[in-house]
């Protein structure tokens, strides 16, 4: 836990009603869960990351155990609230708004921006090269720091089923990525193409 005190003393506070408590608990779980969110293409990661977070303290009273359970216990209530965002976004007509992509990179350093969207971009499309099942555990066990027992109560699946579909979400980017480092390297090596 990030403030340094013992997590029993900090949950415990914040079952309480203490503001500090909250805080410490939002600001040690929420850039993993927004991140989960974002990388499984989540239009309002930060929305849904707050909504996430609303259900957390309203139900943090009935909450029991470990740092990681709680973890575990959070990262259920986003996959949730990812899943209800999917069904009602598939229910409504899609709309483009480019303005709010410009929006979003305003201000600070133009070249810090351009490798920071580059290397987002990266990522979200090797996130986006796994089936939903794959990329989810990926995710939960990544970003989330979850066991593979815990990511299967998230997604209500077998501990064996987990275990494969890690494997073969790995596996996966393991080929991808190891394709686009063959392509950059002929790339840069033109004489390296020629070989071949």
């Amino acid at each position: 836990m990030a403030t340094g005190l013992p997590f029993d003393d900090v949950l415990a506070a914040a079952q309480a009603g203490a503001p500090w408590a909250f805080e410490a608990l939002y600001r040690d779980l929420s850039p993993a869960v927004t991140g989960y969110l974002r990388l499984h293409g989540a239009v309002e990661p930060d929305d849904l990351a707050s909504e996430t977070f609303l259900g957390v303290f309203t139900g943090l009273g009935g909450f029991r155990g470990d740092e990681d359970a709680l973890r575990a216990w959070v990262f259920t209530i986003a996959h949730r609230r990812l899943v209800d965002d999917w069904r009602r976004r598939s229910r409504r007509p899609r709309t483009a708004d480019d303005d709010a992509a410009l929006d979003r990179h305003v201000g600070g350093d133009v070249e810090d921006d351009a490798f920071l969207q580059l290397g987002a971009q990266g990522v979200h499309r090797l996130c986006a090269l796994l089936p939903d099942d794959q990329r989810t555990v990926v995710l939960l066990r990544v970003l989330g720091d979850l066991t593979v027992e815990q990511v299967g109560q998230v997604i209500g699946r077998s501990v064996a089923s987990v275990k494969a579909l890690q494997r073969r979400g790995l596996r996966a980017l393991r080929e991808e990525l190891a394709t686009s480092s063959e392509r950059v390297g002929v790339a840069a090596h033109p004489s390296a193409a020629a070989r071949r």
